[in-house]
């Protein structure tokens, strides 16, 4: 049995971190995000109010399945926790279109297959980060730390 030593330890560490905050990417590639985190997040948020408001006596399933819906697609839109909120949005509407719940014809629920490209997007959203457009970003992006010169000349 092999001991690692805390060296290896870290690095494991630090490339799962690096992972779950992604590198942010400025520019277009942060705009494509944006657009693609504004189209899935608002997919999904409608998705769920019209599931509520549709629902002639809405059941703790639907609360539970439209709230998720609602909550995970705004925090999508604004780029907050986006890796956990893509994976809500993309299963909770899903879900809703999958749903047994009977809701009117004449409601405004995306179809199947729709919400099958707003699953889509939102994994691939889930997979590539939020984009430096996003609070994710303004909260861990990467930090430049400068130490200052020790004028005593102590240290390396």
């Amino acid at each position: 049995m092999r001991v690692r030593s805390s060296v290896e330890r870290g690095v494991q560490r630090s490339q799962r971190l690096q992972r779950f905050f992604s590198t942010f990417p400025s520019s277009w590639p942060g705009i494509g995000l944006l657009l693609l985190r504004t189209v899935a997040g608002g997919a999904a948020a409608s998705q769920g109010g019209s599931l509520l408001a549709s629902s002639p006596e809405p059941g703790v399933g639907a609360w539970v399945l439209a709230g998720s819906a609602v909550a995970s697609g705004a925090s999508l839109m604004i780029g907050l926790f986006t890796p956990a909120a893509g994976v809500a949005a993309g299963v909770s509407t899903i879900l809703i279109a999958l749903s047994w719940i009977a809701v009117p014809a004449s409601s405004v629920l995306i179809d199947r297959t729709a919400a099958l490209l707003v699953m889509t997007d939102a994994a691939a959203l889930a997979l590539l980060g939020p984009g430096a457009l996003s609070v994710d970003a303004y909260l861990f992006g990467r930090r430049e730390i400068t130490i200052p010169h020790d004028p005593r000349g102590i240290g390396p």
